[in-house]
C-alpha cells in the first residue's frame, strides 16, 4: 500500500476506538481490563503498520501451484500470543478440523473470495490472486479483528462484551474489503474519506453475508457484526445500515452514535475524525439504493459501488459528495437512464448528500 499527500497508512479494526475507550473506563475490571489491553495492542499494531509502510513489506505472491481464479487460503493459530502469523493449522483444500474458529476463518476467507470473483470477476482482493492469510486466537481476551495490510487477524473476544470475532462472516468480509480498497482507491483514513473507506467495507461485508445466505436486499438484516455482541449486551450488532444509530443501546457501551443523514453528521477529532461513526450516512445511502432496486444487492447497487471503487476516478481524499457524484455517473454509464440511476440519485438525496 502506498500513501500520498501525507496521509497516514491504514490499520483497520472492526471495533471502533470509541467503543473500546468507553469500555476502558468501566468500573468492572472484567470489562475494562481487556478493553485497555486491546487498545494497547491496537496502538502497537498501528505503529507496526506505519513502519512497514515506511520500510516496505515483502511482496506476497501466490505459490506456483495456485490456480488462477481459485482461492489460496492459509489459517494460522497465534495460540493467544501476538507474534504473526503463528503456527499454520489449515491450508487450501484441507479438511475441517476440530477448531470451529479455524473453520469459520477458512470459510469466511473463501466466501469473500467467491463474492468478488463471481460477482465482480476480481481474482482475490488485489485482483491478481493474492493469497488470503488469517491468524486466529490472537492474544488473550483480544476484543478486535483487523486487517494489517497483509493479513487478517482475529481475537477470541472477552466473552463479556464480545464473542469470537470469526462468528459474523461480514466481519471477515469487512476487514478483507479494506484490502480491496488498499489495492484500488486507497482512501485516506480520516474524515469523510475515512468514513467512505469504512462504509465500503461495511457494504461489501454485508454483500458477502447476503451472497453466502442467498438473500435478497429485502430479506437481509443489514446488520454488521450480528452475533458478535455477548449475551449481557443490549444490542444486536456493531452497526446497522438499515437504521444507523440503532445497533445497540447498552448501559456499558452507551448508544450507537451513527447518524443516518447529514443533518446529524458528527464533528469529532476522535476515531480519525469519526470514520466509524459518519460511515452510517453512506451506509444508509447504499441500503436505500439496494432496497429500492430489490433483488440481490450485489447485482446492481453493489456493481455500481464496485465500479466507483475500482474505476480510477475516486481520489484518496474523496468526500461524500465526490463519491455520490461518481455513483450517479457509474449508474448512468452502466444502466443509462434506468431504475438504477433513479434509485442511486434518490438514495443520496434522502441522506442529504448532494449529487449533480
Amino acid at each position: 500500500m502506498t500513501t500520498n499527500g501525507g496521509f497516514q497508512p491504514v490499520f483497520c479494526t472492526i471495533v471502533p476506538p470509541h467503543v473500546l475507550d468507553t469500555l476502558a473506563r468501566a468500573e468492572d475490571p472484567a470489562l475494562a481490563g481487556p478493553a485497555r489491553r486491546t487498545l494497547q495492542r491496537d496502538a502497537f499494531e498501528r505503529t507496526q503498520r506505519r513502519l512497514t509502510t515506511v520500510i516496505g513489506a515483502p511482496a506476497i505472491a501466490a505459490p506456483p501451484e495456485a490456480e488462477t481464479g481459485q482461492p489460496h487460503r492459509t489459517v494460522y493459530d497465534a495460540r493467544h500470543r501476538t507474534a504473526l502469523p503463528g503456527r499454520k493449522v489449515r491450508g487450501e483444500g484441507q479438511e475441517p478440523g476440530k477448531d470451529a474458529t479455524v473453520n469459520r476463518a477458512y470459510a469466511g476467507l473463501g466466501a469473500t473470495f467467491e463474492l468478488f470473483q463471481k460477482a465482480f470477476a476480481r481474482d482475490s482482493i488485489d485482483g491478481d490472486g493474492l493469497p488470503l492469510d488469517a491468524t486466529v486466537h490472537y492474544d488473550e481476551d483480544y476484543n478486535n479483528a483487523f486487517w494489517n495490510g497483509e493479513q487478517m487477524v482475529f481475537g477470541d473476544g472477552d466473552g463479556e462484551i464480545f464473542n469470537d470475532f470469526t462468528i459474523p462472516i461480514d466481519v471477515i468480509g469487512h476487514e478483507l474489503a479494506h484490502g480491496v480498497t488498499q489495492y484500488t482507491a486507497n482512501l485516506a483514513y480520516f474524515g469523510q474519506s475515512g468514513a467512505l473507506n469504512e462504509s465500503l467495507s461495511d457494504v461489501f461485508g454485508s454483500l458477502i453475508k447476503q451472497y453466502t445466505l442467498g438473500q435478497t436486499a429485502t430479506e437481509a438484516d443489514w446488520l454488521i457484526g450480528a452475533g458478535l455482541l455477548a449475551e449481557r449486551v443490549t444490542g444486536t450488532a456493531l452497526r446497522s445500515m438499515k437504521a444507523p444509530g440503532s445497533a445497540y443501546d447498552d448501559d456499558v457501551l452507551g448508544k450507537d452514535p451513527q447518524p443516518a443523514t447529514m443533518d446529524d453528521y458528527v464533528h469529532t477529532g476522535r476515531d480519525n475524525g469519526g470514520v466509524h461513526i459518519n460511515s452510517g450516512i453512506p451506509n444508509h445511502a447504499f441500503y436505500l439504493a439496494a432496497t429500492a432496486l430489490g433483488g440481490h444487492a450485489w447485482e446492481r447497487a453493489g456493481q455500481i459501488w464496485y465500479d466507483v471503487l475500482t474505476g480510477g476516478r475516486l481520489t484518496e481524499d474523496a468526500q461524500f459528495e465526490d463519491f455520490a457524484a461518481l455513483t450517479v455517473a457509474a449508474a448512468r454509464d452502466r444502466y443509462r437512464e434506468g431504475d438504477e440511476l433513479q434509485a442511486v440519485t434518490k438514495a443520496w438525496e434522502q441522506v442529504g448528500v448532494r449529487t449533480p
